[in-house]
This record gives C-alpha cells, sequence and structure tokens, in this order.
C-alpha cells in the first residue's frame, strides 16, 4: 500500500471526511482491520483565508508547498490537497515536488465521464466558480461548464465561509442551494460538482434529481485506488 500525503484543514470539516473516507474505502477493499496509510499536515485555516480574501495566491502557494514538501520528506508516494479551492496553485505546487500530486479536477472528471455526462454545473467558493483553474481542468476533457450567475456565487461563497466551515448546516441555507441548483439545471446542468469539499455536508443526493458529484469522496475514493495500485 502506498503512503497518502494529505494536505488538510482547509477546512478540518471536510478533512475530517476525507480521513473517514479513505479509511472506510481501505477496509472494504481488503477487509479486515486493514485502514489507510497516510500522513496529514493540517494547515492553520484562518492564515490561507484571510491570504485568499487578499488574493495572496503567492503567500497561499509558498505556505503549501512548504507543507507538501514535509509529507513528501516524512515519505508521501503521493500528495492529495483535501479542497478544491486551494487547487489554484496546485500546478506550482506540484512543480516544485518529486512526489505526484492527485488533482481533484480531474479525478472529478472521471466520475463525470464515467457517467456520461458533457454538461455540469460547477458549485464552489466565489475562486474556484470565477477563476478559470477549474473550468480548465474540465474543458481539457471535453466537459462544458456552467456556473451560478453573480448573487448565487455570493450566496454560496457566504455559506460555505460563514457556515460549513464552523460546522454549521442549516435548512434555510440548503433551500437556498437547492433553488441554485435547479436554476442551474433550467440552463441545460445535466450534473452538478460539488466542487467545495464542504458542500457534501449541506446536500444530500435524495435532495435532488440531479446528480451530484461530491468531490470529497471522489478525490478520497481516488486516492485510495492509487494507494492500492
Amino acid at each position: 500500500m502506498k503512503t497518502i500525503g494529505i494536505l488538510g484543514g482547509m477546512s478540518w470539516e471536510s478533512t475530517v471526511e476525507y480521513y473517514r473516507i479513505l479509511n472506510t474505502e481501505v477496509r472494504e477493499k481488503l477487509g479486515g482491520l486493514h485502514s489507510a496509510q497516510c500522513l496529514m499536515y493540517s494547515v492553520d485555516f484562518a492564515a490561507l483565508a484571510a491570504w485568499l480574501a487578499e488574493g495572496r495566491w503567492d503567500r497561499i502557494e509558498a505556505a503549501l508547498t512548504e507543507a507538501a514538501l514535509k509529507l513528501e520528506n516524512a515519505g508521501a508516494d503521493f500528495i492529495i490537497i483535501a479542497t478544491n479551492t486551494m487547487h489554484q496553485v496546485a500546478d506550482g505546487l506540484a512543480a516544485k515536488l518529486r512526489a505526484p500530486l492527485l488533482h481533484i479536477a480531474e479525478a472529478a472528471a472521471d466520475e463525470v465521464e464515467r457517467a456520461g455526462l458533457r454538461k455540469v454545473g460547477l458549485l464552489g467558493t466565489r475562486p474556484t466558480m470565477e477563476l478559470p483553474f477549474y473550468r480548465d481542468k474540465l474543458a481539457a476533457r471535453g466537459l462544458e461548464t456552467l456556473t451560478p450567475e453573480k448573487e448565487d456565487r455570493d450566496t454560496l461563497h457566504r455559506v460555505i465561509f460563514e457556515e460549513l466551515c464552523l460546522g454549521r448546516v442549516t435548512e434555510e441555507s440548503r433551500r437556498a442551494g437547492l433553488e441554485i441548483i435547479d436554476r442551474l439545471v433550467a440552463r441545460g446542468a445535466e450534473g452538478l460538482i460539488l466542487g467545495c469539499t464542504e458542500l457534501g455536508l449541506l446536500f444530500r443526493p435524495q435532495d435532488t434529481n440531479a446528480p451530484l458529484f461530491d468531490t470529497a469522496v471522489i478525490h478520497a475514493r481516488a486516492a485510495v485506488t492509487r494507494a492500492l495500485a
């Protein structure tokens, strides 16, 4: 079994889910008392969130690269960044590592392709929905991406940072989010990528008829597949 290096804590609410999924998947595949062989570096998210608000991607890349190198030096065979938004710096970070990086958007694209869909809605933080780093990975696979209108993007960003990252899940926000999903479906989205690892805490498969692609689950399962290959 290969050792998975996890850059976590962004936020730790979803990192907990990653750890649970990694271990559940390994146990289901290998049985008995097997669990995931992994190393984790959990950052103090407050600093990164402040740099994010200031658009200081250089500071974010430097901090995550330092953390990833510590995982690599500790013996990680490959690295996962347990968040979607911080993949804005994934290419720059990966260029400084010997260990490969398993990109969350590429794992999501694999799942969308397996489902036979070509046009998907992308939900997440404002940078994930507005910057090209995520859409470009999907477009390279021939997938068309729809994002919510500005007011809906602002709503999702607020819910993620002011509620989900703090462990708060409200029915009011779930209803607002489902209305955003309905509007994307009306525009032609065949499925929805939950492009924030906390959104799986808000939306449940039974909440909508549209297929939901929970990137925390998808990414963690892809990591297990690589670890056991």
